[in-house]
Order: C-alpha cells, then structure tokens, then sequence
C-alpha cells in the first residue's frame, strides 16, 4: 500500500515538473513571467495593525499575475496551446472559459505602483512615506518587492463645524454629535467620504430636499502642532444655493389611483384624509388606498418614508407601476422652509387575466403523466385593492414500471381565494405595528378528487382563512386561526382494504376524516438579496389541530375516538425547522457552497393515535435524499423488499424527520450550471408500529439515540438549466449507506443504481 501511494505521488511530482518545463519553454527569450509583488513594511512603532494595512495595500496593485490552480497556469497553458499553428477544438474552447494572457515583467509599472502605494498611505494619515522597488529576477521569471517605510501617522486633536447659515448649521451641529469621527483618530480619507455621506443622509431624513454630500468640504490644520497632530474642519463650500440650504416640507399630496400616461383628459378631485385623489371615475377608494400611504401634509421631505409608501403600494398586487414624484412649489421658500409638492402617480395592471399552464410530470416513484391548469385572476374586484383567484387542475399519472404496470390517478381540483390587501378581524388591531407592510387577508375554499386506480378514490375539501405580512425585508410571518380540512376515503378495492388491515398505523391516519387548527410560519429570508455573499434562511412552522373542535366533540362509542358532526377528529401537534446557508464567491459570485439541515416533528395526542395521513412526513426524492426514490426511505431500518409497489407508497411515512444536505453548485457555459451533492435523512415514528416490525419482532422504525447510523446517504451530481431564475433540474444519485440493510452490509457506493431526479426549481 505505501509502496503505491509512494509511486502515485512520484507520478504527481513528475507531472507538474513536466507541466511547468511545457510552460516555461513557450515564454520568449527576451521576456520574464511575472509571478506577483510583496510588500516589506517598516513601520513606526505607534502604527497598529500592520498586516492587515500590508494585506490591504496588496490589493491596490494595477499589475495581477496569471492565476494558478493546484500550483499550475491552467489558464496560461491553454494560451500558449492556442497559438500554435495547429490546435484543436478543445484547446480553443478551453482557452476561450479559462485561457489567460501571460502577465511579463514588462508589463509592471514599478513607478506607478509606488505612486499608488504612497496616495493610499497618504489616505491614511501616514504622510512623508517613502516607497521603494526591486525586481528579483531569474532565468524566466520575475518578481517584484516593494519596501515602504511608514512614519508615525497624523492624529486628529480638534473637530469643529465652521459657521453657516441657518438651519442647515443647527442640524449639521446636533449631527455631529453621533459622528464616528472622535478625537485621537488617524487621519483617513475614507472615512471622511464616508461622513460625508452620512451627513447627506440624515439631512435628507429631515427634509433638505435639494442637499448634495459634494457640498460638504473637511479641511485639515496642522499649523498649530508641532507633533503630528491636526484640527479638522466640516464647512460648506462657497457658492452652496439657499435652496439646498433649508428643508422642505410636503404642502400638497396628489394621488393619481388610475394613472395613465397618455391620458390627458380631465379628471375629478376627491379630498380625502387630506389627500387629493384625482380619478375620473371611482377606481380603487380612498378610504381603503389610504391605509398604504405613510406621506403626510406637513411633515418635511423624508426619502425613507417616500420608499416605504412605494414598497406598500407596490404589495398590494394590483399595480403595474408606482412613482412618486416631488415637484417644488416656485415662490414658496424662506429662510428657513420651502415648500414641495408630492404627486403619486399609480398605473394599475391588467384587471383580468388568464394563465394556462401545461406539465409534463416525471417522479421518482415512476409516475408520470401530463398536468393542465387554469387561473383566472380579478384584481381589485370591490375598489379596495382585493385579488380574486379561481384556479383549476387536472392531472393524470400512470406508474411506467412493468412490476406495477396499471396502476395510475386521475385527480381534479377546484380552488378559490380571495384575497383583502388590509386586516379583516372582529376586533381592532393598531395598524402602527405594520410600519413596514400591511397585512394581506386571505380566504379560501378547494375541492379536490382523487380517483387512485386499483386502490381507492379520495375526496378531500379545505376552507382556510387568515393572515400573512412582512415585518421588515427579510422576515415574513403567516397565520391562519382557521384550518379547516376534510376528507373522505371510498371506493377502496379488496387489494388497498388488505393494505390497510395488514398496517394499523395507516389504517387509524386515514379514519381522520376532519381537522381542524391553527398554523403559523416563521420566515427569514435573506436569499432575496442576490449581493450577499453569505445568505441565510430559516423557515419555522407549528400545526396546531383539534383543541378547539375538541371542546365539542361527543364519544359516539365507549373507548373508540369522538366524533364531531358524525366525523372522527384528529388532535395533534406539528413543528418542523428548515434551515438553508449560501455561500456565493467567484468572481461574478456564480459559484455557491449551498447547505441545508431540516428537523420535524409530530406528536399526536387526545383523540388521536396518530396523525393524519396527510400531515406525515416521507424521506426521498427530487426535494430530499435525492439517492433514495420518494417516500422509499425508512421508516428508520424498514426494509420493504417483500411487499408489493402499491403497499410501499403509502406506508413509508413517520411523524419524525431530519435530514441534511450539502452541495456546490458552479458554472458551465451561458445557462447552463453543474453542481455535486450529497444528502443525509430519514424518518422515524416516535411511537413503534409493529407492522415495521422485522420477521423476528424486532423494532424498525422507532427513533432511538442509535439514529446517527440510521440516516440514508447519497452522492451525485447534477445540471441546471437556468433561464433567469427559471431552473429545470436534473440531478443523478447512488446511495452509499442504506439504513434498510444490514449492519455491515449498509456502506456501499452503488454506482451502479443510480436514481434520476427531474425537477423545477433548485432543491433548497
């Protein structure tokens, strides 16, 4: 063994010396590679932080040398390839994804560099540097050393704001009170700029409409000192117009509900809340647009507030277009206060449309079958801004496999919401909470019926009523005091009866027949800003069902559940968290380390053994482990080798789940992208069911403390074809341990059962 990984590395070795002659015989005779700078630095002993300074001057260098990957010039190799009079295609292609021009000595501008060096320092508040250069050359290369001696910086004694005029002098002087600018600080350009712009900011938040940060001007005084220290002045720069002088405060509001651009026709005029609201005919009311406006009549010019009132009027989800704009009112300024006037203008989308959308659905469990739905959308529906949505499905599957050739679902579906873009509650809520957005209230109604071939038909209808807003950019919360859902098994053929009366466990999950409960949802979500380098989300939900409809509930038999209205009840409650972690790098951030770790829960209780059918959890698939068919994974060591398809897809489900999954994800060409993974998971029942039990009795599927060699693990790789932002996804998997085999007998990479995962959207 060490005899082989002794020659592999030789190998290695003698590769990358071959490798590196390949390169260096292609460079001219008259030129040198240039390999990079470094930077010596001799530094009074009152500078602080000296390598991070070093690391921070590297960076301004103009002249970069050529990449390396694993200690060799990929990018070069494939340049020199390509200039050879004969080459192929896939040195050209090679070259025109990674191929990089050689960087030479000639090609560094020493005398630059050292200016730039000495303009940062300088920026620094290390004035009277001095900067020096070498090149250490040999026989094909070249690098160059820059030697900096760096005297004691300049240190700031005094920050005054100079006079000017009124008001602009008392808001600029209580803002300097919060400024980071404090004595005994190193003198720094960038921190100066980056005053300035507060400044600019917070003058704007208080009205100064017409201020500009480039009016601002810092000097710097060191006449008094005799050591390096320094007055600082904030002053304005002259000939600064009075009207960027003053605030202005709003002094008209003028709403235009259904603007249209060319339209030129007079329009009527309604006074509302001290708005006016211009609009020919009663397009969206007032009284209810109202609520999303936070300007005022008589409060000064504020940017953040304009946004706000934009992004609020943009959520309600019947306008196209939203611009306001501000307009100043000629002979209305003073020395002191100007006037504006603020015009919102409101362009609505279309009233009704249509959307048709036809699938064709591929799954991991080998159903397949084309998908046909239809939605029909009426906005602004009673003048207050609400959404009526009618959407209608019809999908059929057959399962393509030859053991289970046959069996196939034919499912329709009908659904109804209607959505209020305010909070409809019997009591008073205090709307000063939704700074930031207002509530959306929802209602909705749906049926569906499912005809499942060979097995049983399934009619199912939910009734939902609640809330859902935005606290802030990132966080989204969701709440429905009402949750209504009921379905109806019939038609069960003597084939899915034996299922059932051979599994217990899922016998009592479909007996439920009516839930009812409270959901909440919790989401963090920082994926929306595509800028960040790490991004993260968190999702948290809690299912609460059957305390309230409890309280009526009547025991029709002694010892069985009770009933309401006729139907048996389920009681429990549900919480899962699903956690996710970006990380975007390269050099147009295409590149992403994306991780994920999921954890469920569901414990059943009162007038339930165990929780419905429907609310259970299921381990596998395109969304999941992506090695393991859906719903094909556990429960814990379950082993279904002996039962037949039909019975294998519905019992696999528990009311315990927790996986992980890990994947980077990069580039290919245009819009195509790769990514490799691996995936981590499994479900367990809290409570054993027997009927997992092995030949011999013993527990399956129980969570135990031994559920860390229970997981089933999968590796693979991927493609995505990605249409700005719209992913098809194609992902191939092996498992290299399965929990459902024995022990000693689960690590094992089968490569050679692969499952393939068609999906929409990337996994997580």
């Amino acid at each position: 063994m060490k005899a082989s990984y002794k020659k592999q590395s030789f190998i290695i070795v003698l590769f990358v010396f071959i490798y590196g002659c390949g390169i260096k015989k292609h460079i001219p005779e008259n030129k040198r590679l240039y390999t990079g700078a470094s930077i010596e630095i001799d530094a009074d002993s009152t500078v602080q932080k000296v390598s991070e300074l070093k690391q921070d001057l590297s960076s301004v260098l103009s002249q970069q040398p050529n990449t390396k990957f694993l200690g060799m010039h990929l990018g070069l190799y494939y340049y020199y390839k390509n200039q050879q009079e004969k080459t192929n295609f896939l040195n050209r292609w090679l070259y025109k994804k990674i191929g990089q021009k050689p960087v030479y000595q000639s090609d560094v501008n020493a005398i630059s560099n050292k200016e730039i060096l000495r303009n940062k320092l300088e920026n620094y508040g290390f004035f009277y540097s001095t900067v020096g250069s070498s090149f250490k050359e040999q026989k094909k290369e070249a690098s160059i050393v820059y030697r900096l001696k760096i005297p004691a910086p300049y240190k700031m004694a005094t920050y005054k704001i100079d006079s000017m005029v009124s008001p602009i002098y008392e808001d600029i002087k209580s803002l300097s009170t919060t400024s980071p600018i404090k004595k005994e600080m190193r003198f720094n350009l960038g921190n100066l700029k980056l005053e300035r712009l507060r400044l600019d900011t917070e003058l704007k938040n208080k009205g100064y409409y017409n201020f500009n940060s480039e009016f601002l001007l810092f000097e710097a005084d060191t006449n008094r000192y005799k050591s390096k220290k320094f007055d600082l002045f904030l002053k304005l720069k002259a000939n600064v117009p009075k009207k960027a002088t003053v605030p202005y405060q709003i002094k008209n509001i003028n709403v235009y509900p259904n603007y249209n651009l060319n339209d030129s026709t007079e329009v009527k005029s309604i006074r509302y809340q001290e708005k006016n609201y211009h609009q020919d005919t009663l397009f969206f009311d007032p009284k209810y647009l109202d609520e999303f406006i936070t300007l005022k009549e008589g409060d000064l010019f504020n940017p953040s507030t304009s946004k706000n009132t934009a992004r609020r009027l943009s959520s309600i989800g019947v306008y196209k277009f939203v611009n306001i704009q501000y307009k100043e009112i000629k002979d209305a300024i003073t020395d002191s206060i100007a006037s504006l006037e603020a015009n919102i203008f409101l362009s609505p989308l279309t009233k009704r449309a249509i959307r048709a959308e036809l699938q064709a659905v591929t799954k991991s469990n080998n159903f397949a079958g084309p998908e046909l739905s239809l939605t029909y959308s009426n906005r602004n529906l009673f003048k207050g801004g609400e959404t009526l949505n009618i959407s209608t499905n019809i999908g059929y599957e057959t399962q393509i496999s030859s053991s289970s050739s046959g069996l196939s679902s034919l499912e329709l579906g009908l659904k109804g919401e209607l959505v209020f873009p305010r909070v409809i509650s019997p009591f008073s809520i205090n709307k000063d909470y939704f700074d930031y957005s207002i509530p959306k209230t929802k209602v909705s109604l749906s049926a569906t019926y499912l005809n499942r071939s060979q097995l049983y038909k399934l009619l199912s209808g939910t009734a939902l009523f609640g809330y859902t807003w935005n606290a802030n950019k990132y966080i989204t919360y969701e709440v429905n005091p009402i949750s209504v859902n009921y379905t109806r098994l019939s038609n069960t053929t003597a084939e899915f009866q034996e299922i059932l009366d051979n599994n217990s466990y899922l016998q009592s999950s479909f007996d439920q027949q009516f839930i009812s409960g409270l959901t909440f949802s919790f989401t963090y979500n920082e994926m929306l800003n595509a800028a960040k380098s790490h991004q993260f989300y968190v999702q948290s939900t809690l299912d609460v069902a059957g305390n309230s409809i409890g309280l009526l509930g009547k025991e029709k038999t002694v010892g069985e559940p009770k009933q309401f209205l006729g139907l048996e009840y389920a009681q429990y409650a549900k919480a899962d968290v699903d956690i996710r972690y970006h990380y975007n790098f390269g050099a147009k951030k295409e590149q992403t380390i994306a991780a994920r770790f999921f954890a469920g829960y569901g414990y059943a209780y009162g007038n339930s053994d165990v929780i419905p059918f429907v609310k259970q959890y299921y381990s596998g698939g395109p969304y999941s482990v992506r090695a393991f068919s859906i719903r094909s994974l556990g429960p814990g060591t379950y082993n279904d080798k002996d039962t037949d398809t039909a019975s294998s897809y519905f019992d696999k489900t528990g009311n315990v789940r927790l996986e992980a999954n890990l994947e980077y994800r990069f580039p290919i060409f245009s819009f195509l992208k790769g990514a490799v993974f691996a995936d981590t998971g499994n479900i367990w029942n809290s409570v054993s069911n027997s009927d997992f039990n092995d030949s011999d009795g013993n527990v399956r599927d129980k969570l135990t403390s031994n559920f860390i060699n229970e997981l089933g693990m999968g590796a693979g790789f991927g493609l995505r074809v990605d249409v700005q932002g719209f992913v098809i996804r194609f992902d191939l998997a092996a498992p290299f341990h399965d929990p459902s085999l024995e022990e000693g007998k689960r690590w094992d990479f089968r490569a050679d059962e692969p499952v393939f995962n068609f999906a929409i959207g990337y996994s997580f």
